[in-house]
């Protein structure tokens, strides 16, 4: 236990989705670390609501996840930024955390800092500095006392580029690894057949939309050399009526699975998979799943961003690793006959195969597998600021 007993006062903030799961599992455990009562205030969605989070307004309300939704809902997401900014400044609370949603939270956090310069304010999820944009390291620190990253690498590369502080504290994947790994039985129906491939095309709308087509054609490339290959899409609820009528023209129709737990009981028996670009890419490397992967953009995004990228990759295991596991086919290099091919030389076994599997082993040790979970290290690194910012003053 750390903390005294008085009642701590955190304000907290998140944007989204995955930013509500990550606020949850803080709280979690700053209710655990901390020795007296923890109050939380802010902006969050149900999973931080079950933790007894009161919230200022929807956090749909400052979700955007396009240009012309951010365009669309520029008003309603100026005046949330003005209410939560002064509901901090009403009653400022012991410390301020602000996870994810950069376009939000890094504004609030500079004009919070510039009327109460000693509150302590940290950042749960470091901005992909690291992939374009490289400024907003160093205009973050004037505003932040402590990032929280989630990938090892991010410290050293806020570092580089004169952001604030940083500390790793693991990805919230690691969390997961027990349901995401096979048990024994699971493990031999990996190995049996007929193989199960996973494909997935995205979680949102425009990537489904931009993906489909070409998975579809991939699938039925496959299909003609593995006829017997059992197919699994899982999807979210929200999108099964997209997907469904995604799939209807593919050639080789998968069996889709809709919530958490039917996906991760199809990771723990699939031989390889077929994905979109993002956090799944990793959370099938940590599965142990070889994986093809393959993205696209709309067009103009796909002339421009070669031009301020700064990294080679879009694959994240291949970034964490710091090698090319995972094979990529990104934009106008989509080949579908090349990425069936590859796919048929992961589910047939081979030197591919193996060669993907050590890569992805490798991950627990550079990823830190086996310490503290990851939301207890970045609770213990929220106290830890606080005291720190206390001693100081």
């Amino acid at each position: 236990m750390t903390g005294g007993f008085e009642p701590l006062d955190v304000f907290i903030v998140a944007g989204e989705e995955s930013g509500d799961s990550l606020g949850a599992g803080l709280m979690a455990e700053l209710k655990t670390l901390h020795a007296g009562e923890v109050r939380f205030r802010g902006v969050g969605g149900a999973r931080m609501q079950a933790h007894g989070l009161a919230e200022l307004f929807p956090m749909e309300d400052i979700t955007a996840m396009g240009f012309a939704q951010v365009i669309g809902g520029l008003p309603r997401i100026l005046r949330r930024m003005r209410q939560v900014t002064e509901a901090i400044l009403a009653r400022p609370p012991d410390i301020l955390v602000m996870v994810d949603a950069p376009d939000f939270t890094h504004r609030v956090a500079r004009r919070v800092r510039a009327r109460l310069p000693t509150l302590p304010i940290v950042k749960y999820v470091a901005p992909t500095v690291w992939v374009w944009r490289p400024g907003r390291a160093k205009a973050m620190t004037p505003d932040f006392d402590r990032v929280l990253a989630v990938l090892p690498f991010e410290p050293q590369a806020m570092h580089e580029l004169g952001g604030p502080p940083t500390t790793y504290v693991g990805h919230p994947l690691l969390g997961e690894l027990g349901r995401l790994r096979p048990n024994a039985e699971e493990a031999d129906r990996r190995e049996a057949s007929p193989p199960v491939l996973l494909v997935l095309p995205g979680s949102r709308r425009a990537e489904l939309a931009r993906l489909g087509a070409p998975f579809g054609e991939v699938l039925g490339r496959l299909r003609q050399r593995a006829p017997e290959l059992e197919v699994v899409l899982p999807t979210l609820p929200r999108r099964l009526a997209q997907v469904e009528q995604l799939v209807a023209s593919w050639p080789a129709k998968p069996r889709i699975v809709v919530g958490d737990e039917e996906k991760r009981a199809a990771f723990r028996v699939a031989r390889a998979a077929l994905a979109a670009s993002g956090t799944v890419t990793l959370e099938l490397a940590l599965a142990g799943i070889p994986t093809v992967a393959a993205y696209k953009v709309p067009w103009l995004e796909g002339r421009i961003l070669p031009y301020v990228l700064r990294v080679k990759t879009a694959i994240l295991p291949n970034l964490v690793l710091g090698e090319a596991a995972v094979p990529e086919y990104l934009q106008w290099h989509i080949d579908p006959l090349a990425m069936a091919a590859q796919l048929a030389r992961l589910i047939e076994g081979g030197p591919e195969r193996q060669a993907q599997l050590a890569a992805f082993a490798r991950l627990d040790v550079v990823m830190g597998e086996g310490d503290a979970p990851p939301s207890r290290r970045a609770a213990g690194v929220v106290l830890e600021t606080l005291a720190a910012r206390r001693r100081a003053m």
